[in-house]
């Protein structure tokens, strides 16, 4: 299976970016490098990741002046080394065999650009039902009117270039963007694998009202176009820290 170049957000995430990494450390397929790109955090998140380099001998950490979801994600797009990525937010948990399943899929299907489904496992019913209405949205939308997580996002060098990479003028949905312009031009598709990450995005927003917000956000897209002008706002790295309830 092809080495793969995995790029970490962070923004103030020393109490969630270590367990990741352990994750990573663990994975069946150990052909990859990580490169975690820091959005100037105020904790310790950076010397956490550091602390991993043992266990991870290709792990690098970049600390930016700035802060953005799209300028991160396009950073470390520009660090690395292989042709396929994996854009990871930092309260991700993956399987052991994550890796080797999903690059499996990927040259199974001959994709460039591909999504993945959330995991609802161990969360409560109403979780499981609000994660499969989501992930059956996915699928749909694939064909049509791609839209995807941007917290585990499977791409590579040649498409990420090609597109010129994460719009950094989008606030809100700059991952439904950068899989619907990669759709032009390489089929894009979801992969029948799966992650994990931290419920406290839907506990601390509210269940239904994030849910509503994307909703919204993506029949405007569909409509209007992508959203430059603050028409929904959404602020980075917001989330506080809580006690995980799955």
């Amino acid at each position: 299976m092809s080495p793969i170049s995995i790029v970490v957000i962070t923004l103030n995430e020393e109490k969630r970016i270590g367990r990741l990494l352990e994750d990573l450390s663990k994975q069946s397929h150990q052909s990859f490098e990580v490169i975690v790109v820091d959005s100037n955090s105020d904790d310790n998140t950076c010397e956490v990741a550091q602390g991993f380099e043992k266990a991870l001998p290709a792990l690098s950490v970049h600390k930016m002046e700035g802060r953005g979801t799209s300028l991160g994600r396009n950073t470390g797009a520009k660090l690395a080394s292989f042709e396929r990525i994996l854009f990871l937010d930092a309260d991700v948990r993956l399987e052991p065999t994550f890796l080797t399943n999903a690059l499996h899929q990927l040259e199974k299907r001959k994709l460039e650009v591909a999504g993945v489904y959330m995991s609802a496992e161990e969360l409560s019913a109403g979780y499981r039902l609000g994660y499969g209405l989501f992930n059956a949205g996915l699928y749909l939308t694939s064909f049509f009117f791609p839209t995807s997580v941007g917290a585990c996002l499977f791409s590579t060098k040649r498409a990420h270039e090609e597109i010129s990479g994460f719009d950094e003028s989008i606030v809100l949905c700059e991952d439904c963007d950068y899989v619907r312009r990669a759709s032009e031009t390489w089929r894009y598709r979801m992969i029948p694998v799966s992650f994990w990450f931290d419920p406290r995005r839907l506990e601390q927003d509210g269940f239904f009202k994030m849910g509503l917000t994307y909703l919204k956000a993506n029949v405007r897209r569909f409509f209007f176009g992508e959203m430059r002008n603050n028409e929904m706002t959404y602020e980075f790295g917001h989330y506080k820290d809580a006690e995980n309830k799955c």
